[in-house]
């Protein structure tokens, strides 16, 4: 039996083979095909010329066996051909050992882990284009509104807690964050009790998590490209095009902490380990062994199933850490449902091949029901989702798997799947008619609720429809949809579940996306996945780089990638049956392949003299003008240093006027609402009276009016430019305009005290105010008025009533200060305004 140290000279010895032969794939493909329809074989079974046959004698790569050959050892050949580990030559219990540190060393090119290293920069800095707008006056500023909701939780969980063992506090019923968005809030909790708890641990998890995990993201990006395409340079360019993506830089920028970074993470994880699944089984296959024992060995193989385990942890995080979840898991029946068809095509055991996806989503139903059942997490029908999609995933198999064994065209068998789904969602619908009406309910709430910019088409006609995916996803959406519709070729023709899977959840999501654009965030990653082998596809047609892997044909020419004719399933003689089921589905065994796919392009060469210029051009044009989309998405969405201003003198006042929630509320435009009750009072847990009651104050022609519908429910209201044409006796023109001192047509307000004024935003105290007494002549107004400075600027604030029939007049104003009545004065003190006190004039 061959020991670890003949495995791993071996295994140099095939490198170094390669990489002293142009044509070194094809000879050692050629060898392993014969090698696997012959227990030993002579020179004149091999189609090779006698110097590369001797090379591969001398080498050790071929044996000696009573006159004639085979192979020393297929699976460390294989190994190395595929770029795959060895399996340990020291048993059968399926330990894997690496190849050798000598040979990692070779397959490490430098530049190109110096490229990978900037691509990963590029996405912490196209997601830190904010950090002024984030870090302002000693405050974390999180973009947007509903960072809020997830910083809430994070803060109220941690001061409640003293350490990450303490997790009894995420089942804990009064707490509302079993319901919702479970594992988004127990990540943030627990990554702020590792960095030691408290506010600054809170306010570090909220400005950086969302970088971190993109950066964790980016890595998972490249490794999928390169599983899919053998090609270190198609992985960076996907990286940089996912760097530069503008709806995913602002989703996961500096500060944006949402559900949306971590549901992104984790459909990442589920797309990685789908794909090493998928892929580890092609490349058993292209090895030339026959179907079912290539199946079994991945069987074998003990990372098959540690994959299957992070496949179904994925699932389970991915489940219970947004409110939209079972959305992500229609395309993973979709792939299932089309990759039994795949298998059953080409003569693999659909069963087989696809155990450990069925063995990891079964784990992640069982962890997705006990999070629900033991710690309440979620509603029932979302939790439910992952034990649906198994269960339609093993009928889907079984059904595949009785399929292959009779002679059917398979269109048959994917129109079969469409009625077992069908007749799934029917059982669902009459067994369980509560979940089904609460999955309803979430759907009508995902796909037509109204007023969020998010709920928008990614083909908007604000965007004439073609620009508003370049402005959200990049300059390369275009090219991306034509690498999709080379994948849709691909797959049909050839066995590529890798493909497949890449090109299921591409697809699907694009539908979602059109629908509502918030959903191009989910569509960046496995777009980048496109995009970036389109990228240097283009850069190889303009001969500034070579032809990425999976289009070069076998003598590493340009040629495309080409499918050989069909092979029997076990590798030998194709029996008459097989042959007339051939001619019907001619790509029905189209396991191995003339392309050059099988050995990883590792290196990155720049071209010389001025086509670098060329390079850095096309650079420029897909990733430079997609970054400078990012800035402006960003902005959309970041609070200005006026709001922020606001935010610090409301805070002041409250703290001085020792107001408490509810007395220190702040009413504004819903969408940054929780923004300001965060940092005044720490209440942004919901924005619903905002959103209900901000309009209508904002439209109103007498704001003091309002004062007593308040009845303390507000402290303080913030006034933006939500409608530039407002009518001149407006609310909003009053106070953002005139700043509540009175103007031409309107005279100074009684409960409103400037705290903070400018053209974008103005804040100002509710107060009831003090109430000035004062005689005149019947018949005739009485005019008080002072001098008021805020935010460096001075008005004159004026408030004008009527004499009563008494002759007394009584004027309320919001100001501390000295009032002038005629040739009178009265001192108004601040305590005399938050008391409602009445003033007499001196």
């Amino acid at each position: 039996m061959p020991t670890d140290d003949d495995a791993d000279h071996l295994g140099d010895a095939t490198a170094s083979f390669l990489a002293d032969h142009e044509d070194g794939e094809g000879a050692l493909e050629a060898a392993l095909a014969v090698d696997a329809d012959h227990e030993t074989w002579t020179f004149d079974d091999v189609d090779l010329d006698s110097g590369t046959f001797g090379e591969l004698v001398s080498r050790g790569i071929v044996e000696t066996v009573d006159d004639e050959y085979r192979v020393a050892d297929a699976d460390v050949v294989g190994a190395v051909l595929t770029g795959d580990e060895l399996e340990s030559a020291a048993g059968d219990d399926g330990v894997t050992v690496d190849l050798g540190l000598e040979q990692f060393r070779n397959a490490v090119d430098p530049r190109a882990l110096a490229a990978l290293l900037g691509a990963l920069l590029v996405v912490a800095a196209a997601r830190m284009t904010a950090y002024r707008s984030v870090f302002q006056q000693g405050y974390v500023v999180s973009p947007g509104n509903d960072p809020y909701y997830f910083r809430y939780w994070m803060e109220r969980l941690v001061a409640e807690t003293s350490g990450p063992t303490e997790y009894g506090i995420l089942v804990d019923p009064p707490h509302s964050v079993a319901i919702k968005r479970p594992f988004a809030h127990a990540t943030n909790w627990f990554v702020a009790e590792l960095l030691g708890g408290g506010q600054g641990a809170a306010d570090t998890v909220a400005a950086w998590l969302p970088v971190v995990a993109s950066v964790a993201l980016g890595l998972v990006i490249y490794k999928i490209t390169v599983l899919l395409t053998r090609d270190v340079r198609v992985g960076i360019s996907s990286v940089l095009v996912f760097a530069v993506t503008p709806i995913h830089a602002v989703y996961t920028g500096l500060g944006f902490i949402d559900h949306q970074l971590h549901q992104y993470f984790w459909l990442g994880i589920t797309l990685l380990t789908l794909t090493w699944l998928a892929v580890d089984l092609q490349r058993r296959l292209e090895a030339g062994a026959e179907p079912q024992a290539s199946v079994r060995a991945q069987l074998r193989t003990p990372l098959t199933w540690v994959v299957a385990l992070v496949f179904g942890c994925s699932v389970a995080a991915g489940i219970h850490a947004w409110g939209g979840s079972p959305l992500l898991l229609l395309p993973l029946a979709g792939y299932v449902a089309l990759r039994v068809a795949m298998d059953a095509r080409a003569n693999v055991s659909p069963v087989l091949a696809n155990l450990p996806l069925l063995a990891g989503l079964a784990l992640g139903s069982w962890l997705s029901l006990a999070l629900h059942h033991r710690w309440g997490w979620h509603a029932e029908f979302v939790a439910t989702t992952p034990a649906l999609v198994l269960g339609g995933a093993i009928a889907v198999v079984a059904v595949g798997e009785l399929w292959r064994r009779v002679d059917f065209h398979y269109g048959g068998l994917l129109a079969l799947e469409a009625l077992v789904g069908a007749g799934g969602l029917y059982a669902f619908k009459r067994l369980q008619p509560e979940e089904w009406a609460e999955a309803m309910t979430r759907v009508d709430d995902l796909f037509f609720r109204e007023g969020a910019t998010e709920t928008a088409s990614l083909f908007a006609t604000e965007y004439f429809v073609i620009f508003g995916p370049m402005y959200q996803l990049g300059m390369g959406f275009y090219l991306a949809l034509a690498v999709l519709g080379w994948v849709a070729w691909f797959v049909s023709r050839r066995y590529e579940p890798g493909w497949l899977l890449v090109g299921t959840y591409t697809g699907y999501l694009l539908v979602l996306a059109g629908i509502q654009v918030r959903f191009a965030g989910q569509l960046a990653i496995p777009l980048a996945v496109l995009t970036g082998l389109g990228v240097v596809q283009l850069l190889a047609v303009v001969d500034l780089a070579r032809t990425p892997v999976p289009f070069r044909g076998s003598d590493g020419s340009d040629a495309g990638a080409r499918a050989r004719g069909p092979v029997a399933a076990d590798g030998g003689e194709r029996t008459d049956g097989e042959s007339e089921r051939s001619e019907r589905d001619p790509h029905r065994n189209a396991l191995r392949s003339e392309d050059g796919g099988r050995s990883i392009d590792t290196s990155i060469t720049l071209p010389d003299g001025r086509r670098i210029g060329y390079l850095c051009g096309i650079g420029l044009l897909v990733f430079g003008l997609s970054l400078i989309y990012v800035p402006g998405l960003t902005a959309d969405v970041t609070h200005g240093e006026a709001k922020i201003d606001a935010v610090s003198a409301i805070d002041d006042h409250a703290e001085t006027a020792n107001r408490s929630y509810p007395e220190n509320y702040v009413l504004s435009e819903w969408g940054d609402n929780r923004m300001y009750n965060h940092f005044v009072n720490g209440e942004s847990r919901n924005y619903g009276y905002a959103r209900g009651n901000y309009g209508e104050f904002r439209a109103s022609s007498d704001p003091d009016s309002r004062y007593e519908q308040f009845d303390g429910r507000v402290g303080y209201v913030v006034i933006t430019d939500v409608d530039s044409e407002a009518p001149a006796e407006s609310a909003q023109m009053q106070l953002l305009e005139e700043h509540g001192a009175g103007g031409e047509s309107t005279d100074g307000l009684a409960h409103y005290q400037a705290l903070a004024v400018d053209d974008e935003a103005a804040a100002f105290a509710v107060v009831p105010g003090a109430t000035l007494e004062m005689p005149g002549e019947l018949e005739s107004n009485v005019t008080a008025s002072t001098t008021v400075s805020v935010s460096g600027d001075s008005f004159t604030y004026e408030r004008s009533v009527a004499v009563g029939d008494d002759g007394q007049a009584a004027v309320t104003v919001p100001y501390a200060g000295e009032y002038s009545v005629g040739n009178r004065t009265a001192t108004v003190t601040e305590d005399d305004v938050l008391n409602g006190s009445t003033v007499a004039l001196e």
